[in-house]
């Protein structure tokens, strides 16, 4: 079935424990800001509907001021997301690479100054953590066709629609390769994050069929216990919606949403990477990149072009001319 080791990772997640209540802090609150500009905004725009001669004016203005608190609280988490990604994201994995590796935090010291300190080193600046992080995502888009898919799998003819719609479910699990690759970049202690990343990537494709394979398997627990917690999220959402002006019974179904994602951003998605970092480390082990690979994400990605020219510009880039020995 699946290579992770479930119960290896719970135990990697309950030893970053600072980072999960970082993560709790930081998406709950999150969760909270859409709340109150929500409620906020509804409440402004009950009151201002009463101005409009409109029979139905405060619910529709409610409706509206209700979505231009969420549209408010959106273009904030846009400006931070840099931050979040280098310090609740990337100093997480660099603590679980640790762990993985069998290895604590040196001098028994504080584990997010100590991360903190390690994707400094790493990444100089948020923005260039960022550029790399996008630029794998851009590149990871192009595996998919690359491997064949589920026809990689399943190689049964006339199954053109269901193979179609297992190839989006695949495309939907890779959501956390640009964690393991940022983890793989932190484990290698790399002094050049765009050779390392454009290696990450060719290092995944190469090895693509078992790291799609467990993708899809903890996409798939993944979302079956999201579904749960949406639905245990639904009565506290809509307890909290009818301090809320106005008939907005609908919005107890969005904010369900945001509690759940809420939840599953702090203690899903850590162990969802803690598994796939499991996996693609054991996978790799012993492996270099190969060049065919390299060449054939180029061929497929204009994001895969644009990492490579990247790391070919910065300290440490290289073409590579020969397959990996074995691969």
């Amino acid at each position: 079935m699946w290579d992770f080791e479930i119960g290896r990772s719970v135990s990697i997640m309950t030893r970053t424990w600072p980072f999960i209540a970082l993560r709790m802090i930081v998406y709950f609150g999150i969760t909270l800001a859409y709340i109150v500009a929500t409620g906020s905004g509804a409440s402004v725009g009950y009151g201002v509907g009463h101005i409009s001669t409109d029979p139905d004016g405060p619910l529709s203005f409610a409706l509206w001021g209700g979505i231009v608190g969420i549209g408010v609280v959106s273009i904030a988490l846009y400006w931070i997301r840099e931050y979040i990604l280098y310090v609740v994201k990337a100093g997480h994995i660099a603590v679980m690479v640790h762990l993985i590796d069998g290895r604590e935090i040196p001098n028994g010291q504080d584990q997010i100054a100590y991360a903190k300190g390690v994707v400094k080193e790493r990444f100089a600046e948020a923005n260039i953590l960022f550029v790399v992080d996008q630029l794998v995502k851009g590149a990871i888009r192009a595996i998919t066709g690359l491997i064949g898919g589920i026809a990689a799998f399943l190689p049964i003819p006339g199954l053109g629609g269901l193979v179609a719609f297992i190839n989006t479910v695949i495309r939907l699990s890779l959501t956390y390769v640009d964690e393991i690759i940022l983890g793989y970049n932190i484990r290698i202690n790399s002094s050049s994050p765009f050779e390392t990343a454009r290696q990450g990537v060719v290092l995944y494709a190469q090895n693509g069929k078992t790291m799609v394979k467990n993708a899809v398997w903890l996409a798939v627990i993944m979302w079956g216990v999201s579904f749960v917690i949406f639905l245990l999220m639904l009565a506290p959402a809509a307890a909290i919606m009818w301090f809320i002006p106005g008939q907005l019974g609908g919005w107890a179904f969005v904010l369900a949403i945001l509690l759940a994602w809420a939840f599953k951003a702090a203690f899903i998605e850590p162990f969802a990477i803690a598994c796939l970092m499991q996996v693609y480390f054991k996978t790799i082990e012993g492996q270099v990149p190969n060049a065919e690979w390299d060449q054939r994400l180029a061929e497929g990605s204009s994001k895969f072009r644009e990492l490579r020219d990247k790391a070919l510009a910065s300290f440490g880039g290289s073409r590579w001319t020969q397959p990996a020995p074995g691969v």
